[in-house]
C-alpha cells in the first residue's frame, strides 16, 4: 500500500485527543509539541503525562501551552506493583481526553503538519477501529545507520510490509509511536491498562482489540512523521530489541518459531555461505554443499532485496545502511537473546521497571 498522506486543511468530521507519555524528554520533545501544535481542527487536545521528570520536560510542556491551549500536562498516578511505567502513563492520558479518537504519540517523534487529520482519514478510508503507522527514521550516526535497518528487518520478515491486518490476532502487528484507537472500542475493551505490564503495550493492546473484533491496520506513515528512537549503535544494540521479540504479547511458541524462522532465513544465510566458501577453498567437495549454497544464496538475494524496500524508510542511508545485511547475525542473535529473559528498563529508565511499592 503507498504512504499515508497528511491532510493539510486538518478537516476529517470527528476529534482527536493525543497522548504522550514522556519522563525526561527534555532533548526530544521540542520537535514533537511543534509538530503537535502545528496539527489543524481536529485535534482538540494533547495531553502530555509527565513521569516525575528531573530535566526540562515539565518546563517545556508548560511554555508550549502557554502557545497553544490544546497542550496541557497531567503527572502520572502512582503505579500499583508489577505494571510498567510507559502504558500506566498512557492509560492515565486515555483516561483524561474527551476526543471520539485517540492518538499516542512517543515524545521522539517529529509529527509533519496534517499527520493526525492524515491518519484518521486513513483508517475512516479503510474501516479501521485501530491504525499505527510507521515512521521515517533518523538514524543520526553510522553505528544506528548499520544496525537499526537489520533489527527493523527482523519485522519485515516475522510479518510482512505495513497494511491491513487481516489474520490471526496472534499475529496482529503494530507501532506505539503513532498509535490511533476509536475510544468506543477501547473502552469498551476495559481501556489501556490491559496493556500496562506490558513492555511491547502497543502489540499487546492491538492483539488484545483484534481479538475481541476491532478492525486494525498497520500503514506506511513515513510521510506522517520523523522519528530518532536510538542516535548510537550502542543505544540501538541495548535499547531496541528488548520491544522486538514481543515476549510479554506472544505466545511461548510462535516466539520461538520466530526465531527459528529469523535464525534461518535472515541470521545465517550470510554465514553459511561464507562458510561453504571457506570449504571449497580448502578442497571440500561434499554433495550436499552445492544445494545448500543455492538456497542460501538465494536467500541473501531476498535479503537484499528486503533492504531496497526499506530503504524510503531511512532519512540517512549511505554505505551503512547498504551494509546492514551483514549485521544480520549480530541482530538477529540478539533478538533471540531478549526472548528468553524478560526486560527490566526501557531506554535505561527505571521508571518503565515493574512498579515494586
Amino acid at each position: 500500500m503507498p504512504p499515508i498522506e497528511p491532510r493539510i486543511d486538518g478537516e476529517t468530521g470527528t476529534t482527536v485527543s493525543v497522548v504522550v507519555p514522556a519522563r525526561n524528554e527534555a532533548l526530544r520533545i521540542g520537535a514533537c509539541l511543534d509538530g503537535l501544535r502545528a496539527q489543524g481542527p481536529s485535534l482538540v487536545e494533547t495531553i502530555v503525562v509527565d513521569g516525575a521528570s528531573t530535566d526540562d520536560t515539565p518546563a517545556l510542556i508548560d511554555a508550549a501551552t502557554l502557545t497553544d491551549a490544546r497542550i496541557r500536562r497531567i503527572s502520572e498516578p502512582p503505579r500499583p506493583g508489577g505494571y510498567v511505567g510507559r502504558p500506566w502513563a498512557i492509560a492515565a492520558g486515555c483516561a483524561e481526553s474527551r476526543g471520539e479518537w485517540i492518538m499516542i504519540v512517543d515524545a521522539d517523534t517529529a509529527p509533519k503538519p496534517g499527520m493526525v487529520a492524515g491518519a484518521v482519514i486513513a483508517a475512516q478510508t479503510h474501516g479501521l477501529d485501530v491504525v499505527s503507522f510507521a515512521p521515517r527514521i533518523i538514524a543520526p550516526s553510522v553505528g544506528a545507520r548499520w544496525l537499526q535497518p537489520a533489527f527493523l528487518t527482523t519485522l519485515v520478515y516475522r510479518f510482512g510490509p505495513p497494511g491491513l491486518n487481516e489474520s490471526d490476532p496472534e499475529r496482529v502487528m503494530a507501532n506505539g509511536q503513532c498509535f490511533l484507537m476509536r475510544r468506543s472500542v477501547l473502552e469498551r475493551a476495559g481501556g489501556y491498562v490491559a496493556a500496562a505490564d506490558s513492555f511491547c503495550d502497543d502489540i499487546r493492546i492491538a492483539r488484545h482489540l483484534a481479538s475481541r473484533g476491532a478492525r486494525v491496520g498497520f500503514l506506511d506513515g513515513r510521510l506522517l512523521l520523523d522519528v530518532v528512537m536510538y542516535r548510537t549503535g550502542t543505544e540501538t544494540w541495548r535499547a531496541w530489541p528488548r520491544s522486538l521479540n514481543m515476549r510479554d504479547a506472544t505466545e511461548t511458541r510462535w516466539r520461538w518459531l520466530d526465531a527459528l524462522f529469523l535464525l534461518l532465513a535472515q541470521g545465517l544465510p550470510l554465514v553459511i555461505v561464507a562458510g561453504i566458501g571457506l570449504a571449497y577453498l580448502s578442497g571440500v567437495r561434499a554433495s550436499w554443499l552445492a544445494p545448500l549454497a543455492a538456497v542460501n544464496t538465494a536467500l541473501l538475494g531476498v535479503r537484499v532485496l528486503f533492504n531496497v524496500a526499506i530503504a524510503r524508510s531511512f532519512a540517512y542511508r549511505g554505505a551503512p545502511f547498504w551494509l546492514s545485511p551483514l549485521a544480520d547475525i549480530a541482530a538477529v542473535s540478539r533478538v533471540v537473546e531478549t526472548i528468553v529473559r524478560r526486560p527490566r528498563e526501557w531506554r535505561g529508565s527505571p521508571r518503565l521497571e515493574p512498579a515494586r511499592h
